[in-house]
């Protein structure tokens, strides 16, 4: 049988923390500035294990890298809009770069 208390309730992340002044308020591990949606496209996307993103980050600790896909887990569709955001502003640049050497490499703005 479930526990109905648990039914709504968040769950702490102590390596997870949000301020403003840091990547303009978007989730990132405690004392670092790796987004949580760095995270998630290295182990999602990219199909890295936990080992393999703290071979790519020697400074996190796996119980961070937990924490981080913890709280994607309950914050999917915050974090993958954010993915969104991220992957539509890349594809403008790519176009405008795109754009900018079809006109002979030269930008007037």
């Amino acid at each position: 049988m479930a526990d109905t208390q648990q039914v709504g309730r968040r769950t702490k992340h102590p390596y997870v923390t949000q301020k403003k002044e840091v990547c303009g308020g978007k989730p990132v591990i405690l004392g670092t500035r790796i987004k949580v949606e760095q995270i998630v496209v290295e182990y999602e996307r990219l199909g890295w294990s936990p080992d393999d993103i703290i071979q790519a980050h020697p400074h996190l600790t796996l119980a961070q890298i937990h924490d981080a896909l913890s709280y994607y887990y309950e914050n999917a569709a915050e974090i993958n809009a954010a993915i969104s955001d991220g992957e539509s502003f890349a594809s403008q640049l790519r176009a405008s770069r795109a754009k900018s050497i079809t006109d002979g490499g030269v930008c007037l703005r």
